[in-house]
């Protein structure tokens, strides 16, 4: 008896794994995700801090018509100072900006003057064509729009109206004077910037919240602030800076990450610059 050949069942086609096109594939698809991961993440470490400030501090603020814009009482009465002083101050910016810069501005008193003058860019003057550089006397340290500002350098005594004067020059030579742009620059914090590179003695280390201090025009190198180093940067978006002063500083995008060894402190986006020791530039 013949025995009938039992027919075989052919296991289905599946992919072939071992193929040696599948791995080129597989690495193609794989490593834009892969690339698309880590700009998610890097996008999210820029903008922890900035959220960090708008759930926890008070940056929305009120009305800026109703806004305080009263003396915060840093700087020393003219009236009783006869000494030259130069201070440079710094706020949060009104409304949802607060969350990521700083407005900055110097003010000075020659010796013996009664009055102090402030030097600082505002954008909003730029409507019609005008100048956003402004150089008024007034009062010195006042409320930015309901927010304090803080101390960033102080100059006294003597050989600092030798400084006010030079400051008084680098301002009037500010080259973004019918131009403003509040990000990336060229806004306060250029012109700031711009006045520190020019008058080294400040010794200004702007904080990372200065956001528009990195940009350099069509320049791409340039000293920094507080002249003690060096900076690379493309239009205020991307670069890099080390000096003695600041320390380390990476700016991605605008915003700055960084490290300050001298004084014990790290930088932040949104935050600021945390450490242990108070920074106020003074004069020796």
């Amino acid at each position: 008896m013949t025995e009938t050949p039992t027919p075989r069942t052919e296991a289905p086609d599946r992919p072939d794994t071992g193929s040696p096109v599948a791995g080129p594939i597989k690495r193609a698809y794989l490593m834009p995700m892969r690339w698309v991961r880590r700009t998610v993440l890097v996008l999210l470490g820029l903008l922890a801090g900035p959220v960090a400030v708008l759930v926890g501090g008070d940056v929305l603020g009120s009305d800026w018509r109703t806004a305080s814009r009263e003396p915060a009482n840093i700087a020393p009465d003219p009236l009783t100072t006869k000494e030259a002083v130069v201070h440079v101050y710094a706020a949060r910016t009104f409304t949802w900006r607060g969350a990521f810069g700083v407005h900055t501005w110097i003010s000075v008193k020659p010796t013996a003057a009664s009055t102090y003058t402030i030097y600082e860019v505002i954008g909003w003057r730029g409507y019609g064509g005008h100048s956003v550089l402004t150089v008024h006397n007034g009062i010195p340290d006042r409320y930015w729009f309901g927010r304090r500002p803080a101390l960033l350098a102080e100059l006294r005594g003597d050989g600092v109206d030798d400084i006010i004067r030079r400051i008084d020059v680098a301002a009037r030579r500010y080259p973004y004077q019918q131009g403003y742009k509040a990000y990336p620059g060229p806004n306060s914090n250029t012109f700031t910037a711009w006045v520190a590179r020019h008058v080294p003695e400040l010794r200004l280390d702007l904080p990372p919240t200065a956001i528009g201090k990195d940009y350099l025009g069509d320049s791409l190198v340039s000293e920094v602030p507080s002249g003690t180093g060096y900076q690379f940067n493309v239009k205020g978006l991307f670069g890099v800076l080390a000096a003695v002063e600041e320390g380390l500083e990476v700016n991605l995008v605008g915003l700055t990450f960084g490290i300050d060894p001298l004084n014990l402190a790290i930088k932040l986006p949104g935050i600021g610059r945390l450490g242990l020791i108070p920074q106020v530039a003074k004069s020796d």
